[in-house]
């Protein structure tokens, strides 16, 4: 069950119960979080930091309902562009002094985890499609072991 009630299954939404989508989804709310009270001069950074990090998601699940490998690899691979994105601001930001230490550790913590678990998702992937033995039936299954 997910926070806002039970999960409506179906294959499409298989998304919703991979670890690499529910670690993005907490990392746009902590994003959301962070710029709340950045005063009107800084609107358009703040709405660029929140959509990239709305769109690693937002790509994680487009990819997986598309259903081909092809087209999950590439989605996830802009999923990680739009992840590296958000990590420069995290960087710069904390920088300039608009995220606190508190906040810079922990976005760049989980950035860092969820960086990591989908580098490792699309090299296994990547092999998988090699191999020719991928099977759309187990994506959540797959997706999640590989996720560590």
């Amino acid at each position: 069950m997910n926070d806002e009630g039970p999960l409506r299954r179906n294959k499409n939404r298989g998304y919703q119960q991979l670890r690499v989508w529910e670690d993005a989804v907490s990392l746009f709310a902590m994003v959301m979080d962070a710029v709340k009270g950045w005063p009107y001069e800084l609107k358009r950074l703040s709405s660029q930091f929140i959509a990239g990090a709305d769109s690693v998601h937002r790509n994680i699940a487009d990819g997986y309902a598309r259903r081909s490998i092809r087209e999950y690899l590439n989605f996830l691979n802009i999923a990680l562009g739009s992840l590296a994105e958000t990590v420069s601001s995290i960087h710069a930001y904390h920088r300039t002094g608009k995220l606190s230490e508190t906040q810079f550790d922990e976005l760049d913590a989980l950035a860092s985890k969820l960086e990591n678990g989908m580098l490792r998702l699309v090299a296994a992937l990547e092999e998988k499609r090699d191999r020719g033995d991928w099977q759309d039936s187990l994506v959540v299954q797959e997706s999640n072991a590989l996720y560590g």
